[in-house]
């Protein structure tokens, strides 16, 4: 037997690059050209036929997370391809690859490691942050998006470290699948600050910075570096931050909206997403924004910038803005939030406290402390254990008092939304809206179909929950999912084609007007939002509403857009494969 002893030829780079890789789709001209000769089987296969075989062979992964873990073993293979699979089912696999079944797949990352994707910036080399960039050779106008996380509120799951890099993934995934962002001119970043997760500390595989979180002054001039690095290098792209802690997140919006093209899709997507549900609910009551009354169930990142976008609609339906806040109650750990609490209060809470005289003769209810809320807010549970002795004037006592016609849920508190809540919303007002948004299933404030009961059918809801129809008294109720994959791709796609400097409040106003727009809610039981089936055409509509108002609002680049639609619609890449065998294999 003869044995080689030179080096294995080096299998070409054509089929180690995810985004030039055609597989068995090469044809016969092109691997000769390629030198692909010998390499592949015989048959040359359409990209049809490829995305079949494909999505079988997801389909007979064990389980859901079997399945992300296949998606992202094809991503690596052949993106082409892989974004063939998620466009062609996208309603059926955005939960495998993303929220929830991602928060699995990211509990296993330093575990399941495959490869490195995308940048990975350490507060403890901040130095090298322009570096990172450079390495990637992509010019100023090379980059459209990039989306970034600190990793710190991760979905339902928390603190991860480093596995906030999925989470970046993930959500250009979505933005690719959805709106037709380029994935050639997007960037995922890694903002590793450290971790407080003692599980990850303590393993030896753990792959982040091990040390704890750096917070303070330190934290805050590795952010800035961060969006002067990545502004700079890229002046055209935006700037989308993810999964932040609470307090983070709101200060570095607050501090740089003005400043830099940035967007926080858990303030200002899930905002827009609960109002394009209430412009919905609203359409059936006929009651305007300023005759509203809200309690926002959940004083966190979601509640208050849901919270916020309500009452900027409030003021622009004649309102000062003094009332309109007034007009918003918050309930958290410690019930409602009073001016007597305000030193253990989070920042971005405050303009929604209310004087404590005027709940002083409220019925008060006995403190429930919450020990997993002590370890991820324990500013607020410092408060609700203070309050231990006197109690806390909890949510059945304010809708009582308060009589809302809105009542919206993000406290991952489930079942907070009993039938006594439900009854006395039910009791004052003829058409209650009732957003229970907390997911999942196990943290839901209420489940819909227990809400249409207690409310004699009246109720208008939306959920963060995929939940299926319900037939109440000879009507079946649908539930719309408040997702924000409604929002951000087609939020994002529209700032990428005005080329708008920022993200305004009135390019928000117009997304939550386009997503509602695409619903009729004329019949009984109607969803108040839109299905995720018709993603893509959604996004797109989304688009030209948010591209018009950027130029509405003189924030537009300076490149003339003859047809918003066109434009629109030019500039979503699709997943197919381009003719010939040059260094372009896919079409843009």
């Amino acid at each position: 037997m003869s044995m080689r002893t030179g080096p294995a030829p080096a299998i070409p780079d054509v089929l180690q690059d995810p985004i030039r890789d055609k597989g068995t789709a090469f044809t016969q001209a092109e691997r000769d050209a390629l030198g692909l000769t010998g390499r592949l089987p015989s048959a040359v296969l359409t990209l049809d036929q490829q995305a079949q075989r494909a999505y079988q062979q997801m389909l007979r992964q064990g389980d859901d997370l079997a399945k992300n873990v296949y998606m992202e073993q094809l991503h690596d293979r052949n993106e082409v391809l892989y974004y063939r699979v998620l466009a062609d089912h996208l309603a059926e696999l955005l939960p495998v690859v993303y929220d929830p079944v991602i928060g699995d797949a990211i509990e296993r990352y330093s575990h399941e490691y495959r490869r490195a994707r995308g940048l990975y910036l350490s507060i403890d080399r901040s130095d090298d942050m322009d570096k990172a960039f450079a390495s990637l050779g992509l010019g100023p106008e090379d980059v459209d998006l990039i989306v970034c996380s600190d990793a710190e509120e991760i979905l339902g799951i928390g603190d991860w470290g480093v596995a906030g890099s999925m989470i970046a993934v993930g959500k250009l995934a979505v933005y690719t699948a959805a709106a037709g962002i380029d994935p050639r001119r997007v960037i995922p970043v890694s903002l590793d600050v450290g971790t407080n997760n003692e599980a990850l500390l303590n393993d030896p595989l753990y792959l982040g910075n091990r040390h704890a979180r750096v917070r303070g002054p330190e934290y805050d001039a590795f952010i800035k570096k961060y969006l002067q690095t990545a502004s700079s290098r890229f002046p055209n792209a935006l700037l989308h931050f993810e999964d932040f802690g609470a307090d983070n997140a709101r200060r570095i919006l607050v501090t740089y909206r003005d400043q830099y093209r940035i967007f926080n899709d858990d303030m200002q997507g899930t905002g827009v997403i609960a109002m394009a549900g209430l412009y919905s609910a609203l359409k059936v009551t006929g009651t305007r924004w300023r005759d509203q009354r809200v309690v926002i169930f959940g004083g966190g990142t979601a509640g208050i910038g849901i919270a916020d976008q309500i009452h900027d609609q409030m003021v622009r339906d004649g309102l000062d803005p003094a009332q309109a806040t007034r007009q918003i109650w918050v309930v958290d750990l410690p019930g409602l939030l009073t001016d007597d609490m305000i030193d253990g209060m989070l920042d971005y809470q405050r303009p929604y406290v209310r004087p404590a005289a005027e709940a002083a003769d409220w019925e008060k209810s006995q403190v429930v402390i919450d020990p997993a809320a002590a370890v991820r807010w324990p500013e607020m549970a410092a408060l609700q254990q203070a309050r231990a002795e006197s109690g806390i004037i909890g949510l059945q006592t304010v809708v009582e008092k308060v009589r809302p016609t809105i009542l919206i849920g993000t406290s991952t508190a489930h079942g907070a939304f009993t039938k006594d809540v439900v009854e006395a919303m039910s009791a004052s007002v003829s058409r209650p809206v009732i957003f229970p948004l907390s997911n999942p299933t196990s943290k839901i404030e209420a489940m819909p179909a227990d809400i249409i009961t207690w409310s004699k059918g009246r109720a208008l809801i939306a959920t963060g929950l995929p939940i299926g129809p319900f037939e109440y008294d000879g009507a079946t109720h649908y539930f719309g999912q408040a997702n924000n994959a409604l929002v951000y791709p087609g939020l994002g796609l529209g700032t990428i084609v005005s080329g708008a400097s920022k993200v305004t409040d009135g390019m928000l106003h117009a997304a939550a007007e386009a997503v509602a727009g695409q619903v009729d809610v004329s019949e009984p039981g109607a969803a108040l939002l839109p299905a995720v089936e018709n993603l893509r055409a959604s996004s797109a509509t989304s688009a030209i509403a948010v591209a018009k108002a950027a130029f509405a609002d003189g924030v537009a680049g300076k490149k003339k857009i003859g047809n918003t639609v066109q434009a629109v619609q030019d500039a979503m890449w699709q997943p197919a494969y381009a003719d010939g065998a040059g260094p372009e294999q896919a079409a843009s």
